[in-house]
C-alpha cells in the first residue's frame, strides 16, 4: 500500500498546476468565448474545405468519366476508318499495277487518300499508287519494324498527314493520310490523336498550346489534368482499337468546374455565417454576463462590509457625484452667465460711443462726452474679460474645435507682432524678432495666433517704459519653438508655480492685469494641439515664454 501511494503522488502533485491553471483560464469569460468562437470557426471552416475538396474531386471524376467515354467513341470510330483504308491499300497491293486500278481506288480512298507506296519487306520500292512516296518514306526504324510485325501509324515528314503503314503478305503497304479527311471537324474540336509514343498525329481547333509528349505517350491511357502554358485542361485517352494510337477527348478544367465555382458562395456562408453569428451572440452574451457579474460583485462587497464602511461608501460615492454635478453646473453657469453678460454689453459700449460721437448732437456738456469715452473703455475691458471667461468655459466642456494641418508659424508670428508693434512704439518698448522664412508645423492657425497674441500681450503689460521684448522663431528636430523674452518684472517662484492656473492673478505697480486667464488659455489650446507652453523666470530680471508645437 505505501508503494502504491507513492507511486500515485507524483501523478497528483503533476495534474494539480494543470487542473489550477485549468481552472483559472475557464473563469475568464471572454477567453472561454474567444476560444469557443475560434474552436466553431475552425469546425465549419474544416468541414466546409473537406466537402470542397470532395466536390471538386467529384465534378473531376465526373468530367473524366465522360471525356473517357467521348475518347472510347471516336477511337472505335477512328479504328473502323483506318481499317476501310487498309483494305483499300492490300486491294491495291495485291491487285494488277494499272492507271484504272490506281484511278478507282483513288475516287474511293477520296480527299483523305494522298498516296500509296508498295514496299518489298526489304524496303525497296516496287510501286507507288500517284507520285513519288519520297515525302513520308522511307519510315522511321520503329514504325518500319511494328508495319513488319503487324501494323504501324507516324506522322509524316511534312508535318500535315499521317503514314499507316502494314504487311499484307510479302509486300508493306505504306499510306499517306490527310487526318482532316478522315476525322469529322466537330468531333476533333477538343479531341487530340496521338501515337503511344506521345508523337501529335492531329490536334483540335480548340487547343491554344500543343500538349507536351509526356501527356500524350502513356502505355495505359487515363484521364488526367495537363498544365499548358495558358490554361488547364482535363484530358483522357483512349486507345486505337488494333492501332499502336490513342485519341484523348479534353475539356478545360474551369468549363468541367463550372457547377462548383457556382457552389462557393454556398461554402463561404457555410464557414462565416455561423462564424460571425455566433461571434455576435458570444458578444452580446459576455456583455450580459459582465454587466450581471459587476453587478453581483458589488453586493457581494457590500455584503461583506461593515456597516460603517457600507456608509462611508455612500457617502464616497454621493460626494463624487456631488462633485462631478457641482463641476458641470459650474461650467454650464459660467458659459451660460458670460452670454448672457456678453449682449448687454454691446449696447452699453454702443450706446456710450454713440454719446461720445455726438452723432444725433452735443451731448450738453464737456463732462458728458468724457464719462462716455470711460464708459466705453470700461466696457470693452469687461467684455474681453467675459470673452476670456467663456473661452475657457468651452474649453473646459470640449466646445471649443480646432482644425490642426500643417501651417507656416512664421507667417502666423508676423500677423501676430504686427498687431503688437503699435502698442510697444507706443510705450516706448523695442521689439526685436527673428523668424525664417518658414516654419511648417501641425496646429491650428486660430489657435496660434491666439496663444502668441496671450504671451505678448503679457510681456508688454509687464515690461516697464524703455524696456525690451524679442521674439524668435527655432526650427528643431521634431519642434517648432517660438519664444518671447521680456526684461520685465519677472516672477517670483511661488508664482511661476501658479503660472498657468485658471484665475491666477499676479498684481505688479503701474501694469493692468486681467482675470488670471491668459495663459491658461494658452496651455489648454497648446495641449490640445499635442504641444505645450513653457515660462522660465526670475524675479527681476524677465520672463521667458515658449510655445512648443510638433513639427509637419
Amino acid at each position: 500500500m505505501a508503494q502504491a501511494r507513492a507511486a500515485h503522488g507524483p501523478a497528483r502533485a503533476t495534474t494539480r498546476p494543470v487542473s489550477k491553471a485549468l481552472g483559472k483560464l475557464t473563469r475568464n469569460v471572454r477567453v472561454v468565448v474567444v476560444l469557443s468562437v475560434v474552436l466553431i470557426t475552425g469546425s465549419f471552416a474544416s468541414a466546409a474545405l473537406i466537402q470542397m475538396r470532395l466536390d471538386r474531386s467529384r465534378a473531376l471524376d465526373q468530367a473524366a468519366y465522360l471525356e473517357a467515354r467521348r475518347a472510347a467513341q471516336i477511337a472505335t470510330d477512328f479504328s473502323a476508318t483506318l481499317e476501310r483504308y487498309m483494305a483499300l491499300g492490300a486491294a491495291f497491293a495485291n491487285s494488277t499495277e494499272t492507271a484504272e486500278t490506281s484511278a478507282a481506288l483513288s475516287e474511293v480512298g477520296g480527299k483523305a487518300l494522298q498516296n500509296i507506296a508498295i514496299l518489298s519487306r526489304d524496303g525497296r520500292l516496287l510501286y507507288e499508287m500517284k507520285s513519288n512516296p519520297s515525302a513520308f518514306l522511307p519510315l522511321p526504324a520503329t514504325a518500319w519494324a511494328d508495319a513488319l510485325r503487324h501494323r504501324a501509324i507516324v506522322p509524316s515528314r511534312d508535318g500535315h498527314t499521317t503514314v499507316i503503314a502494314f504487311s499484307t503478305g510479302e509486300k508493306i503497304v505504306a499510306m499517306q493520310l490527310n487526318m482532316h479527311g478522315i476525322v469529322q471537324p466537330a468531333s476533333m474540336e477538343e479531341t487530340v490523336i496521338a501515337t503511344r509514343d506521345g508523337e501529335l498525329l492531329a490536334l483540335g481547333s480548340g487547343w491554344k498550346d500543343i500538349p507536351p509528349v509526356a501527356a500524350l505517350a502513356t502505355g495505359a491511357p487515363e484521364a488526367r489534368v495537363i498544365d499548358l502554358p495558358d490554361e488547364h485542361r482535363l484530358l483522357a485517352l483512349s486507345p486505337v482499337p488494333n492501332w499502336p494510337a490513342s485519341v484523348g477527348a479534353s475539356v478545360r478544367t474551369g468549363e468541367a468546374l463550372g457547377a462548383w465555382y457556382g457552389t462557393l458562395p454556398l461554402y463561404f456562408f457555410l464557414i462565416f455565417g455561423p462564424s460571425l453569428a455566433g461571434a455576435g451572440l458570444a458578444v452580446v452574451f459576455v456583455r450580459e454576463f459582465e454587466k450581471r457579474a459587476r453587478a453581483a460583485d458589488a453586493v457581494r462587497t457590500l455584503r461583506s462590509t461593515k456597516p460603517e464602511e457600507a456608509k462611508l461608501r455612500i457617502r464616497l460615492a454621493e460626494a463624487e457625484r456631488r462633485a462631478i454635478e457641482a463641476g458641470r453646473a459650474k461650467t454650464e453657469f459660467i458659459g451660460h452667465m458670460s452670454h448672457e453678460l456678453r449682449t448687454p454689453l454691446n449696447a452699453v459700449i454702443g450706446f456710450s460711443e454713440v454719446i461720445e460721437r455726438g452723432m444725433f448732437g452735443p451731448a450738453g456738456h464737456p463732462k458728458y462726452v468724457e464719462y462716455a469715452r470711460d464708459i466705453n473703455a470700461a466696457g470693452r475691458a469687461l467684455h474681453n474679460k467675459i470673452g476670456d471667461i467663456l473661452d475657457f468655459a468651452d474649453m473646459e466642456t470640449g466646445r471649443h474645435r480646432l482644425e490642426i494641418s500643417a501651417i507656416d508659424i512664421a507667417a502666423v508670428s508676423r500677423g501676430v507682432i504686427s498687431d503688437a508693434a503699435g502698442r510697444a512704439f507706443l510705450r516706448r518698448i523695442k521689439l526685436t524678432v527673428a523668424l525664417p522664412d518658414r516654419a511648417i508645423a501641425q496646429a491650428d492657425p486660430h489657435a496660434v495666433k491666439r496663444i502668441l497674441g496671450n504671451l505678448l500681450t503679457n510681456a508688454l503689460q509687464y515690461t516697464p517704459e524703455n524696456g525690451a521684448i524679442r521674439v524668435q522663431l527655432r526650427n528643431e528636430r521634431e519642434t517648432v519653438i517660438v519664444s518671447v523674452r521680456d526684461n520685465g518684472m519677472g516672477f517670483s517662484p511661488v508664482e511661476l508655480d501658479k503660472a498657468g492656473d485658471a484665475f491666477s492673478r499676479f498684481d505688479r505697480s503701474g501694469a493692468a492685469t486681467g482675470n488670471g486667464l491668459g495663459l491658461a488659455i494658452c496651455n489648454a489650446l497648446a495641449q490640445r494641439m499635442h504641444g505645450s507652453v513653457f515660462i522660465r523666470s526670475n524675479q527681476g530680471e524677465g520672463t521667458i515664454a515658449e510655445l512648443r508645437l510638433p513639427k509637419a
